[in-house]
C-alpha cells in the first residue's frame, strides 16, 4: 500500500499574537473576539503540575485547545510545567507539530489505518487497542525503518474505546512481542471522577482497583510499561491514587474545575486557584432609543419594561452565544455594569438593555465572558443557564471569531 500523503491542517479560526491586541481588537472584519490569557494557561498548568507531582501533567490540547488555539495553549501549558501534549485527532497533532512543537504529543484515540504513516511522520504516539491498530502501526513502522512508542488503552468503564479488560493481556503482549512497537503506556479513563455522589465515588475506585489488578497480571507475565496513567482533571483532584505516572489534565487547564471536585481541590491545592483563560469582546456598533413596551429583535419576545437605550452588539448563535441564553436572564457588562438582553440573540448580533444610561455610545467594550470592572462572567454562569457544562461552553465559541493572545508566557520547553 503506498504510503498515505501528509495531512496540512488550515487553523480553523484566525489567531492573532499579543502584539495584535491593539490593532486587531476589533477583529478582523467587526469588533467581536476571543481574548485569550496564555499567562492563566500556564499558571494553571503549574498549578496542576505541583498538585499532581511527581506524575508527569499531560496538557490536553484537543479540540484546538478546547476552542482557546491548540499551539498556543500548548505551548503555554508546557511553559508552565506540562511535558506532554494529548491530542484526539491526528490533524490536531500535526497542527502542533507544523507549528513548532516538540513535545510527545499522545493520541487518545486508535486513528483510522490510513492515517498511521501520518502519525508516525509527525512524531505522534499512538493510543492502541486492537489487532487492526496494531498492524497498521507495525506497518507504518516498517515502512519508516524505525521503531514506535506506543499506548495501549484498557476500558475499565467508559465503554467508549479501549480493549476490554479480557483483551488487555494478548494486546499487551501483540506490542510487547512486535519488534517495531514499544510499549510506552497503558492507560485508562474515569467518567465520574466529578461525581458527587457515593455510587460515582464507588464506581472510580472499583475502576482503579480493575486498573491495578490488570496492571499487576500484566507484569506477572512479563509485560511492563513504564507509564501508567488513569487520571484526568477530576480524577487528578480528587483521587491521589490515579496520578500513576502521568495525569491527563483538560478542563482545569483553561481555568475551570469539572462537577463536584471544587471542595478537594481547595483542600488539596495549598491556596492556589485557576484562573479563566478566554474572554469574549465584543463593542458596540449602534445604540437607539426605544420607548417602553417596544419588543426588540426576532419573534418580538419580551417588552421593554421602560424606555431604555439599546444597544446592538455584533455576535450571535454563529460565533457561540447560545439563543437560550436569553430564556436564562443573560447579561452582559458594558461599563462594568451588568446588562440584560433586550431580545432573542440573532445569527450574528445581539441587543442590549441599558437602561437610562446614555453614556452607552459606538465603540464601548462589551464583555460576554471574562472580567469587566469588579464583575466577572464566567463559563460556569454560562452552563448554569443553559444546563450544559463548562466544557462546552468554551469549546462552541465560534470559527469566526479571532482568537487574540495576550500576555504569552516565556515559550521555553515548547
Amino acid at each position: 500500500m503506498a504510503e498515505a500523503a501528509p495531512v496540512r491542517l488550515v487553523a480553523p479560526f484566525p489567531v492573532e499574537d499579543e502584539d495584535a491586541a491593539v490593532t486587531m481588537a476589533q477583529g478582523r472584519s467587526r469588533p467581536a473576539w476571543a481574548e485569550i490569557d496564555l499567562a492563566a494557561i500556564a499558571d494553571n498548568a503549574a498549578v496542576l503540575a505541583r498538585l499532581a507531582a511527581p506524575a508527569e501533567l499531560c496538557a490536553v490540547v484537543k479540540a484546538h485547545g478546547y476552542g482557546h488555539g491548540g499551539p498556543a495553549v500548548a505551548r503555554a501549558a508546557l511553559a508552565g510545567g506540562a511535558s506532554r501534549l494529548a491530542v484526539a485527532l491526528v490533524d490536531e497533532g500535526v497542527e502542533l507539530r507544523e507549528h513548532g512543537v516538540t513535545a510527545p504529543v499522545l493520541l487518545l484515540s486508535e486513528c483510522d489505518p490510513a492515517a498511521a504513516a501520518t502519525a508516525l511522520s509527525y512524531g505522534l504516539t499512538p493510543t492502541l487497542y486492537s489487532a487492526e491498530g496494531i498492524a497498521a502501526f507495525h506497518a507504518a513502522a516498517a515502512a519508516s525503518g524505525r521503531p514506535l512508542a506506543v499506548h495501549v488503552k484498557v476500558d475499565t468503564g467508559m465503554h467508549r474505546v479501549g480493549a476490554a479488560p479480557a483483551d488487555l493481556p494478548g494486546i499487551a503482549a501483540a506490542v510487547r512481542d512486535d519488534p517495531l512497537l514499544q510499549l510506552e503506556g497503558v492507560w485508562t479513563h474515569l467518567p465520574v471522577a466529578d461525581g458527587e455522589r457515593a455510587e460515582d465515588r464507588a464506581f472510580t475506585e472499583g475502576q482503579l482497583d480493575l486498573f491495578d489488578r490488570l496492571v499487576a497480571d500484566l507484569a506477572a507475565a512479563g509485560i511492563r510499561a513504564p507509564l501508567l496513567h488513569a487520571a484526568n482533571t477530576a480524577g487528578a483532584v480528587a483521587f491521589p491514587r490515579s496520578r500513576y505516572d502521568v495525569v491527563r489534565c483538560g478542563l482545569g487547564l483553561y481555568g475551570y474545575l469539572p462537577g463536584g471536585v471544587g471542595p478537594a481541590f481547595d483542600e488539596r491545592a495549598a491556596g492556589a486557584r485557576l484562573r479563566p483563560a478566554m474572554a469574549l469582546k465584543a463593542r458596540v456598533v449602534a445604540v437607539r432609543t426605544l420607548e417602553a413596551g417596544e419588543r426588540p429583535s426576532y419573534g418580538r419576545l419580551r417588552p421593554l419594561p421602560e424606555r431604555s437605550l439599546v444597544a446592538t452588539v455584533p455576535i450571535g448563535y454563529a460565533d457561540g452565544v447560545p439563543r437560550t441564553l436569553f430564556d436564562g436572564g443573560y447579561e452582559v457588562l458594558i461599563g462594568g455594569v451588568r446588562r440584560p438582553l433586550a431580545g432573542a440573540v440573532t445569527m450574528d448580533q445581539i441587543v442590549v438593555d441599558c437602561g437610562d444610561d446614555d453614556a452607552v455610545r459606538p465603540g464601548a467594550e462589551v464583555v460576554l465572558l471574562g472580567r469587566q470592572g469588579s464583575e466577572v462572567i464566567t463559563a460556569d454562569d454560562w452552563a448554569a443557564m443553559l444546563g450544559t457544562i463548562s466544557y462546552e461552553v468554551v469549546c462552541g465559541v465560534g470559527p469566526r471569531m479571532p482568537r487574540i493572545m495576550v500576555n504569552r508566557p516565556d515559550p521555553s520547553g515548547a
